[in-house]
């Protein structure tokens, strides 16, 4: 068990979806907290069952009494439900309870504004890797938070990938990167496997080779070193078969668009904020 909590703890997941599912296993991988300190509400009884068999974790159909006791509680709640979801906690919350917010578009100071004053909010933005343990969560703390908050919920998130703090007025721009960022990879991946198959490879093969290629990219920009320009200009030959698929992409205006579509993002996840 972590020494960021004692043997006493309980941490109380208010939502029982995927995030929360692949948080719940990255905690108990890492040790950081046994089943019997961890807590998930939901109105939808199988999901609590599947928590149950799949975790060993205790389930609640009512918010207000899984919260109660509760060290820190994570609200995995989507964000039209917030509202209702802090209205049932409000009263059951300990006045030491640390609240960690996932859900996207919604600032720290409307959470705290719907809870008794005074309370520790955190907000984060994970994404979707983080259910292969491979996620990219950017953090960043409420008014009230301190700097141990901090340090647990970089623990915790830690265990299912890369934890960054940044301050809040960045949330929109992390959205739109990294929050949305997988599904450009896997866009790109689709296409990359469409392409295959107009050129007469199979379905099991497209995939071998997109998903293989995919994977080595990455390493090498994550161990090489070289910026992502750099490496691009060392595959692309003048004259070459990458040459000639740049010039397709630059005469669609691939580039312009790609980022306009980033920046597109970002305006939405302002409008959800506000």
């Amino acid at each position: 068990m972590s020494a960021l909590f004692s043997p006493e703890s309980i941490l109380t997941f208010v939502g029982a979806g995927n995030m929360a599912e692949a948080l719940v296993r990255g905690i108990v991988r890492a040790k950081l907290l046994a089943p019997q300190g961890l807590r998930v509400t939901d109105t939808d009884r199988r999901r609590l069952e599947h928590f149950q068999a799949a975790f060993g974790i205790t389930g609640f159909a009512c918010n207000g009494d899984g919260v109660r006791g509760a060290r820190v509680v994570v609200l995995a709640v989507k964000p039209q439900v917030m509202a209702e979801a802090l209205k049932g906690i409000g009263a059951a919350l300990d006045p030491a309870t640390l609240i960690v917010s996932i859900a996207a578009g919604i600032p720290t100071h409307r959470i705290q504004q719907q809870l008794p004053a005074g309370r520790r909010v955190v907000r984060v933005m994970p994404n979707m890797p983080a259910l292969a343990g491979a996620g990219v969560s950017v953090y960043c703390l409420g008014s009230h938070a301190t700097e141990d908050d901090a340090k647990l919920v970089e623990t915790l998130f830690q265990s299912v990938g890369v934890a960054v703090r940044l301050d809040e007025k960045h949330l929109d721009a992390v959205t739109a990167l990294s929050g949305s960022g997988p599904a450009y990879v896997f866009f790109l991946a689709e296409l990359m496997m469409q392409a295959g198959s107009e050129m007469g490879l199979d379905h099991a093969t497209a995939k071998t080779l997109t998903l293989g290629t995919l994977r080595g990219a990455a390493r090498l920009l994550e161990e090489t070193g070289p910026e992502p320009e750099e490496l691009r200009r060392r595959v692309t030959s003048k004259g070459g078969t990458t040459a000639a698929a740049f010039e397709v992409l630059e005469a669609g205006r691939v580039k312009e668009t790609f980022v306009n579509a980033i920046l597109a993002a970002q305006k939405r996840s302002r409008e959800f904020t506000k």
